[in-house]
């Protein structure tokens, strides 16, 4: 990588023009007909949308959204012609140690926002300072405030590029430790493939290998007995949940001039993947809270992003990934996995050791696709238990 710019301040102000555009927007919108559907097999329920878009518009405020978010200290800065934006907050201990935490979709860098402070400061939550990290989180290129996007090709291994130019060339960091969820855990293994010298340990929340695209669903034999409910739970998604990627992974651009239109039209897209991937036993507000929802939605909406986001997907079922040695594992790096059963995409623990330089693997009841956003006290604890071994390293 080069070009690298120097990080500068960044703060989420949005003009008042753009939000007051949303409100007339949101004021118009057209809701579909919707019968037969309770159950969201259709898709997003009506009348649940119609419940979001009168909070929306009577009680949701950005502004008060925007406050928390700019509690976290926020920069951008330019890699290789691509804009990155990160948050970056330094942990509290004399030895914390740099993790770097990838988001995927549809999310955000703000569904990081629980599990960043107790990372960073933990002796503000019951921790010891000594177990302290400097946190950063970047939106993945073409996402949220990483905008605008203006190269095609730009994917997960891409990303990893990115990333250790952002921690070393730009920030300064040496070695690092990685973390990551969906497109994030791609990301995050495959500095575990490309560059172990830099990251020696890394940790994810998704059951994924980096040969994703070319065998994505595994046999039911090769899951062991006590793994079978993770194989239906797999075979359900492909089978009723991923329309959404056939779509983003060959026409995203068709797609993207109703959404980049609508904000309604965009959150109904979005919040069905919520309730359908998070550990939500069909409330999807047992999860995410009104103003998480939204808060998404508008991260998407007032960035433009959705259409960047979406060729995420293109750019990676149209150029495979291609290891870059053929040792084995082909992840050196010390490899930690954390599995929710409430997630959609596994990978049988067998594949997985194969693979990668498996050292943790544990599998708990609660929590969906969406970890630090629905278990982040959990998840905090799994992070800081699996780099505890590793700390010397970086």
């Amino acid at each position: 990588m080069n070009d690298s710019t120097e990080a500068v301040p960044f703060k989420v102000d949005i003009e008042e023009e753009k939000l007051n555009d949303v409100q007339e927007r949101l004021k118009k919108s057209r809701l579909s007909e919707d019968f037969g559907n309770q159950d969201w097999k259709y898709g997003t329920e009506r009348n649940y949308l119609s419940e979001i878009l009168k909070y929306w518009i009577q009680n949701y405020n950005w502004r008060d959204q925007e406050e928390k978010i700019n509690s976290f200290p926020h920069y951008k800065c330019e890699i290789d012609g691509n804009p990155i934006h990160f948050i970056h907050v330094k942990g509290s201990g004399k030895n914390a140690k740099p993790i770097i935490l990838s988001h995927g979709w549809p999310w955000t860098f703000w569904d990081y926002q629980k599990i960043i402070d107790p990372l960073a400061n933990p002796e503000k939550y019951g921790g010891d300072n000594e177990d302290s990290f400097d946190v950063i989180v970047p939106s993945l290129p073409g996402y949220g405030f990483s905008t605008p996007l203006k190269k095609t090709g730009i994917n997960f291994w891409e990303t990893s590029d990115l990333w250790v130019s952002l921690m070393k060339d730009v920030l300064g960091y040496e070695k690092f430790f990685a973390h990551g969820g969906d497109w994030g855990s791609l990301v995050t293994l495959q500095l575990g493939h490309k560059y172990s010298e830099i990251v020696p340990a890394l940790h994810t929340h998704t059951a994924i290998n980096l040969d994703f695209f070319e065998r994505p669903v595994p046999t039911e034999d090769e899951f062991s007995e006590s793994e079978k409910k993770l194989h239906l739970r797999n075979v359900e998604f492909w089978t009723e949940g991923n329309g959404y990627f056939q779509i983003q992974a060959t026409k995203p651009q068709t797609l993207s001039y109703g959404l980049n239109d609508s904000p309604i039209g965009l959150c109904a897209w979005l919040i069905e993947k919520r309730r359908s991937w998070g550990d939500c036993g069909n409330d999807i507000e047992s999860r995410f809270s009104k103003d998480d929802l939204i808060n998404t939605t508008m991260i998407y909406w007032l960035s433009e992003s959705f259409v960047t986001s979406a060729r995420y997907y293109y750019e990676a079922m149209h150029n495979i990934w291609k290891a870059s040695h053929n040792r084995t594992p082909i992840v050196e790096s010390a490899v930690g996995f954390t599995i929710f059963e409430g997630d959609i995409i596994f990978r049988p623990k067998k594949l997985m050791a194969e693979a990668n330089n498996l050292q943790y693997w544990n599998v708990t009841e609660k929590g969906g696709h969406f970890a630090p956003m629905e278990e982040p006290e959990f998840l905090v604890k799994e992070i800081r238990k699996f780099f505890s071994s590793y700390r010397s390293l970086v």
